[in-house]
């Protein structure tokens, strides 16, 4: 019986911005908007051969009660910027950011990454997001124009239309001739037309073809909607779930979806975030794994987070002490407008049921409550365990890598970089250099291909 090969590792890594992850206060951490702290953690990624660097991207500042909530992404410069800016000290590192669908035009998005596609060589990714809640809406004067179930429907056109925009160049029209005086071979570059139900627009596109063609593309959503538009749609997902079981399902399910679009199993690559906490010995790592945790929920943040569910102010609450013994507020208008972590819990009375079961049976306060209930790390032990934990991970099928989320920044991807890739390296799993140039090759994918005829069509 012929072994089965083992798989090659993807590594990614993710600049958190200020959000429950971070340590803020950690005396090791630094600023999250000075660019040297962006140029600090890619250069360590891109020193441990890692795929790509992720930045997402809030639209609005999060708020609760009227204020700002200092937990989420606060300062952040914009996305392009910041990646464009990368791209200028970095020489092989892939640059991902998260660009919304729902507020934004498919010209200009598809303009900017194939800019960003140039720049850096052929190293740009696209995150593709959905936003349906009116609280982001008021910033681009349209809250609440989009009903939730067609954002996924516009998400679709917004990248079918953008793909257009892309391939309205074949990568041969620019000749440059100076004997001739040809610059261009073909008058008709960049001609394009789409009318549809969202976007009804015509005219030339004015960059060229990228060095990828079109970026990758990647896929952040759960729900069933989610995982058939990465599935059509896709390069990469970023999964949920850092667990065996819990992966191999997902992973299944994603994977199991792509004949139905002529793709193979190898055409989408399925990521999820991934939190870790390193030691010299395992017993360490959870001692300073469990001392993060209360680092990440202050009695501050859990009374917030407590508030997602109860809906109504606890500030009165102290964060040491017992649950509330009132109930939650149920209703549409909610205490945190725009949060996800208030719309995942659908029947908040419920929650508040297993949830003073869960405190009465194991005598928690609401703060150490909120820390049993919320996502810890997921990777916590010596360097040699953590490396055993992904490569059985993947090679399982429960994921192809992992995006990892550092709680310091920029330093904290040092001592993995350092301790963890080495060891995944001895094992034959991870890349020990760049095999090729762009972020297409890192990921094993393979270059899009454009749509025959679709310019003939434009013009």
């Amino acid at each position: 019986m012929t072994a089965k090969p083992l798989k090659q590792i993807h590594l990614a890594a993710h600049f958190p911005g200020v959000n429950n992850t971070t340590v803020w206060s950690d005396p090791a951490a630094g600023s999250h908007i000075d660019f040297d702290s962006f140029v600090h953690f890619a250069r360590t990624a891109e020193r441990a051969k890692f795929d790509f660097l992720f930045l997402a991207e809030g639209l609005r500042l999060r708020e609760q009660g009227g204020q700002i909530y200092d937990l989420d992404v606060v300062g952040r410069p914009d996305t392009f910027t910041v990646l464009a800016a990368l791209a200028a000290v970095t020489d092989r590192l892939g640059l991902t950011g998260t660009i919304n669908s729902t507020f934004n035009e498919p010209y200009e998005v598809a303009r900017q990454f194939a800019s960003l596609d140039h720049l850096s060589d052929g190293r740009a990714a696209w995150n593709v997001v959905t936003s349906w809640d009116a609280f982001t809406g008021e910033n681009f004067r349209r809250g609440g124009f989009l009903p939730r179930e067609e954002r996924y429907s516009r998400a679709r056109e917004f990248l079918a239309t953008a793909h257009e925009l892309f391939d309205s160049w074949d990568g041969g029209e620019i000749a440059a001739d100076a004997g001739s005086g040809t610059f261009l071979r073909d008058a008709r570059a960049g001609a394009f037309a789409h009318k549809g139900p969202q976007f009804d627009i015509e005219g030339r596109f004015n960059v060229p073809r990228s060095p990828q063609g079109r970026p990758v593309i990647f896929q952040a959503g759960d729900s069933d909607e989610g995982r058939e538009f990465a599935a059509s749609d896709a390069d990469a997902i970023f999964g949920r779930y850092g667990t065996l079981d819990e992966g191999r399902e997902f992973y299944a399910d994603v994977k199991r979806r792509l004949a139905k679009y002529g793709r193979t199993q190898d055409q989408l690559k399925i990521l999820p975030a991934a939190t870790f906490v390193l030691g010299d010995t395992d017993a360490e790592a959870r001692e300073r794994a469990h001392e993060v945790r209360r680092l990440q929920v202050s009695g501050q943040t859990a009374i917030k987070y407590l508030e997602h569910v109860w809906n109504r102010d606890l500030s009165g609450y102290d964060p040491e002490g017992p649950l509330p013994d009132i109930d939650p507020e149920t209703g549409e208008n909610t205490i945190a407008l725009g949060r996800a972590s208030v719309r995942q819990f659908r029947d908040p009375l419920e929650t508040a049921r297993q949830w003073r079961a869960l405190a009465e049976a194991k005598s928690l306060s609401i703060r150490e409550l909120v820390i049993a209930t919320t996502a810890g790390q997921t990777f916590v032990g010596s360097a040699a365990t953590v490396a055993e934990q992904i490569d059985t991970l993947v090679q399982a099928d429960a994921a192809d890598g992992f995006i990892l989320v550092p709680h310091i920044t920029p330093g904290g991807l040092d001592a993995f970089a350092d301790t963890v890739v080495p060891l995944l390296q001895e094992r034959g799993v991870f890349r020990t250099e760049y095999e090729g140039t762009t972020l297409r090759d890192h990921l094993g994918l393979a270059a899009p291909r454009t749509v025959p005829g679709r310019r003939a069509a434009a013009s």
